[in-house]
């Protein structure tokens, strides 16, 4: 049967952080990309202040970070905490709290500036309407929008989702989004002129808990989490009065007398979408997962799914993807979501739940005396400790470091896998050929790397075939004084376009043609 007439290969809905992201990625990839938003101007707010220690690595594999106007090493805190319970996240090597200060509209800015540059075609005031039959089973989607010229058709071989928590891809496309309902609303607000004291880490009171930070001269973020209050229905419709009477309600202080630059409103909703792909249809960011805003996740968690999909779509589009690589996404990503309901809930539980939560914080407290504690929080909040699990690859042959769980060598004792295999490839100096570089720069074109770091000519040719997808990198690792060196040993490492880890080597290349068909399909012909 022929192919439809498609005016794209894929139509990403929403150009917030995940989406914009999900766009410079398509690209990189060699896909055609369409972006609609149904904003006709950028609404100049910003929700989240900065990015977990992985979004951060996620931009710094693009090459993104000097545009954030900080240069490459962005302003982090070591202090971050878990349900209000403060702690240094340095306990565990290379963690932190995340990149603060940093608007959202500075993300959506970068990552607009980015995909336009790219090439991708973002389109604003354009608004989907509805889906037309046939994305589950047909060879293209249809979306129904309304533009500034009036109804419209886009189709496309594929369509993202990424417009929020009260996605209408998502509703359209009847996926599944199972979870805990509302409770409660809280707010968030921008204030001027009303002379706050700090509260960073949040106040909590007999009536609620409120939280304040300086943005600017004059300017304060403010969050009032009143105790009582139901969900409201939508996000927009709350006014500056409400806020100041509920922050007078909880702390006794009036600041009727200022105003607010935007207002908004939140709940302690904690859904996930059931699935992450139907047909033809996939969703990416909070359009898949909405959460208490505990520790900045939402903006980060979006990014890096947006990172993990793009890749295999494009691959998909360009036919070159392998049987279930596109599927993998929902495998890889959902797993993270479930660990993003199951933290954020309980912090919100741990900070929001007023004296009978008393107790349940002073054992926080207590636990996070231990280091162990410590480090498995950051690796939680911070998102380091994602490690997807890549299963058994059926045509493996079990060679040291393949790309399954388990591996064997010639005596058939069974050996765990690398510490890497599955984890994001950490950013470590190299030096070679090319002069001095580093694990992320490779990266930037959005391609596989195979990183020889033997300088191995049979390493070099068992990755030939795949050379139109796959760059080989010829260095040697330096070791980072003061720190663990994650490749000692290693004599090549397979990274993904994600900066995930494929495969690893220890000298001879078994294993190696089996990850890169895994992942990269079929190799060519020589």
């Amino acid at each position: 049967m022929a192919q439809s007439v498609v005016d794209t290969d894929v139509v990403v809905v929403g150009a917030g952080p995940t989406g914009l992201m999900l766009a410079g990625e398509l690209r990189l990839g060699g896909a055609r990309v369409i972006v609609i938003d149904k904003l006709a101007e950028p609404s100049g707010q910003s929700r989240g202040l900065g990015f977990t220690a992985r979004a951060m690595e996620v931009f710094d594999q693009r090459g993104l970070l000097p545009a954030f106007g900080q240069g490459e090493t962005l302003a982090t805190s070591p202090m971050g905490h878990f349900g209000g319970v403060q702690f240094d996240y340095t306990a565990l090597p290379g963690a932190h709290f995340g990149a603060r200060g940093i608007p959202q509209n500075e993300t959506e800015a970068v990552l607009e500036a980015w995909a336009r540059a790219l090439g991708a075609d973002i389109r604003r005031g354009w608004e989907v309407t509805g889906l037309a039959d046939g994305f589950l089973d047909g060879d293209t989607v249809e979306a129904l929008v309304r533009t500034p010229q009036g109804a419209g058709r886009l189709r496309a071989s594929y369509l993202v989702g990424c417009d929020g928590g009260q996605s209408r891809v998502r509703k359209a496309a009847g996926f599944d989004f199972p979870g805990l309902p509302a409770t409660r609303a809280m707010y968030l607000a921008d204030v001027v002129g009303c002379g706050l004291r700090p509260r960073f880490l949040g106040e909590r009171l007999p009536h609620g808990m409120v939280m304040a930070a300086p943005l600017k001269e004059g300017v304060d973020r403010i969050i009032v989490c009143p105790h009582g209050t139901p969900a409201r229905e939508r996000a927009d419709d709350v006014t500056f009065a409400e806020v100041a009477a509920a922050w007078q309600r909880i702390t006794g202080e009036d600041i009727s007398g200022g105003s607010a630059e935007w207002v908004s409103s939140f709940s302690d909703a904690s859904r996930l979408a059931g699935q992450y792909r139907r047909g033809r249809v996939l969703l990416a960011g909070d359009a898949a997962h909405v959460h208490l805003p505990a520790g900045g996740q939402g903006l980060s968690t979006g990014v890096q799914d947006a990172a993990n999909l793009g890749w295999k779509l494009a691959a998909t589009v360009r036919g070159t993807a392998p049987a279930g690589l596109l599927d993998s996404y929902h495998d890889e990503r959902h797993a993270v979501g479930e660990r993003l309901m199951m933290n954020t809930h309980a912090q919100g539980v741990v900070f929001l739940g007023g004296e009978q939560s008393d107790s349940l914080r002073a054992l926080f407290t207590e636990l996070l005396a231990h280091e162990a504690v410590r480090q498995h929080l950051a690796g939680i909040v911070s998102h380091l400790d994602i490690r997807y699990d890549l299963g058994d690859a059926p045509d493996d042959p079990g060679g040291p470091g393949g790309p399954g769980g388990i591996a064997a060598d010639g005596t058939g004792e069974a050996h765990p896998p690398h510490p890497l295999l599955g984890r994001r490839l950490p950013k470590r100096p190299l030096s070679g050929a090319g002069g001095e570089s580093d694990t992320f720069r490779p990266l930037r074109p959005g391609r596989g790397v195979l990183f020889d770091l033997a300088d191995s000519a049979v390493l070099r040719a068992a990755a030939a075939a795949w050379s139109d997808r796959v760059d080989v990198v010829t260095a040697a690792a330096k070791p980072v004084e003061g720190t663990a060196d994650p490749l000692a040993g290693l004599a090549a490492v397979l990274v993904r376009p994600d900066g995930h880890v494929a495969w690893t080597g220890e000298g001879a290349p078994d294993g190696l043609a089996a990850a890169l068909g895994r992942w990269f399909g079929a190799g060519r012909a020589a």
